[in-house]
């Protein structure tokens, strides 16, 4: 690996990308902090900011409400948005539903299918039942977000968990899928990017052993449309989610993509204004996909803002962000293996992973691990990750991630895995027990 591949992002090198951010170009002398936490919430570029601004100062007005021509323009922008935020992840216009966030995205499957169990949603909705029979699958790697709501589906349903579990290094493989997937395999749920370890999930081989035994997907996308070429249609996903906030766009906006012909059929899990053809005092109809799940007053700056993250992604190449953050975590993972007593999480030296490293620090516990690395001016994320049957699986209680995106320079991995070496010498610790 060389400086170049860490240092540019296909025509453009990092410095050049990092003056796009406010958020590198505001300080006032000294080295900036090293942002290494874009797996939890990225930065964004001022192109995204500028979006959202202008629609709120130039554009607010309702979408699909009235036939002024302030809100057709509001509305023409709301769905060009969706167009583009399609295209991006090789889906149709009707095959993308806003949605709070991932975790609200995810959320209205599992309560969508609670509805069809209850009956409602027709004929059409009854393909979603679960019966004490069914089982929904999951690896034991799943954020949260991928996994309680299953469980409160099951709960509702009767239906069973099965998981798939890890190896000692967090990881699982098609082999470990195969083993838990049965005739019974009504759902597979899994993340095609661990935010934990990092680990890319074989997800033609998973989406092919599901369909063979009749079972839908639902992929949990939140760390990799941010970070790698991502096509739902060509996958054969049947569900999938992902966040803004992750991809350089704004909070407060996730997307549900599903196959229209599963929307159209799956009850949605909140009503009201918006959504519906007919209501009488005892009934409601409505509409298809996507508006059917758009209940209310839609999140239309962010929405727009995305669409301008998507742009800005895309005239960097999605090919070349992954190229680049592999190069970030080929760096790290080199640099932390030379150190004693720190264990590396996910895939071992070598190994393809995405851009993000997790570890844990023999005799000191991550958020002291965190507290250090912070006061050493590297930015990471401590704690469980979400993600707390892994971490059992693993026997550690936390973990200490760093996690990159364009912005990121080889420098700022060198800091990381500098500061990394001195974290046990500064606690005055033995090599020994993992914390």
């Amino acid at each position: 690996m060389t400086h170049t591949d860490a240092d540019s992002v296909g025509s453009r090198t990092v410095a050049d990308i990092r003056l796009d951010f406010p958020a590198f170009t505001q300080t006032s002398g000294g080295l900036a902090p090293a942002y290494l936490d874009s797996a939890a919430t990225s930065q964004r570029p001022r192109a995204v900011l500028d979006a959202e601004r202008e629609y709120l100062e130039h554009h607010l007005a309702p979408v699909h409400r009235g036939a002024s021509a302030a809100v057709g323009l509001s509305t023409t922008l709301f769905e060009d948005a969706r167009a583009e935020v399609a295209r991006f992840v090789g889906a149709g216009d009707r095959e993308v539903v806003w949605t709070e966030n991932a975790t609200d995205a995810i959320n209205m499957v599992t309560l969508g299918i609670a509805d069809a169990n209850a009956g409602l949603g027709g004929a059409d909705a009854a393909r979603f039942a679960l019966g004490p029979d069914d089982e929904i699958v999951l690896t034991e790697a799943e954020h949260h977000a991928n996994l309680i709501p299953w469980q409160r589906l099951a709960a509702k349903t009767g239906a069973r968990l099965r998981p798939i579990p890890v190896d000692e290094h967090g990881l699982w493989s098609i082999d470990d899928a195969a083993a838990a997937v049965s005739e019974r395999t009504r759902i597979v749920a899994f993340a095609e990017v661990s935010n934990v370890t990092g680990y890319l999930a074989p997800v033609a081989d998973m989406v092919e052993l599901a369909h063979r035994h009749g079972a839908l997907v639902l992929l949990d996308a939140c760390q990799s449309v941010p970070h790698r070429p991502v096509d739902f249609g060509a996958m054969g996903v049947d569900f999938a989610a992902f966040s803004g906030h992750k991809m350089l766009g704004p909070n407060g906006i996730g997307v549900l993509y599903g196959r229209a012909e599963l929307l159209d059929a799956l009850p949605p899990a909140r009503t009201g204004g918006s959504t519906i053809t007919k209501v009488t005092m005892g009934t409601a109809e409505f509409l298809p996909a996507p508006h059917r799940f758009e209940a209310g007053t839609q999140p239309v700056s962010q929405v727009v803002a995305l669409a301008e993250a998507v742009r800005y992604l895309d005239a960097i190449g999605m090919q070349e962000v992954a190229r680049h953050e592999a190069a970030f975590a080929e760096r790290v993972v080199e640099g932390v293996a030379a150190i004693p007593g720190v264990r590396i999480v996910g895939p071992q030296p070598g190994a393809p992973r995405a851009g993000l490293v997790s570890v844990g620090v023999d005799g000191v516990h991550a958020h002291d691990v965190g507290q250090f690395l912070d006061e050493a001016g590297v930015v990471v994320r401590v704690g469980h990750h979400c993600a707390q049957p892994l971490h059992r699986a693993l026997g550690l209680t936390a973990t200490t991630r760093a996690s990159a995106h364009v912005y990121t320079t080889a420098e700022e991995a060198d800091r990381f895995v500098e500061a990394l070496a001195g974290v046990r010498r500064f606690f005055g610790v033995e090599q020994g027990v993992t914390a």
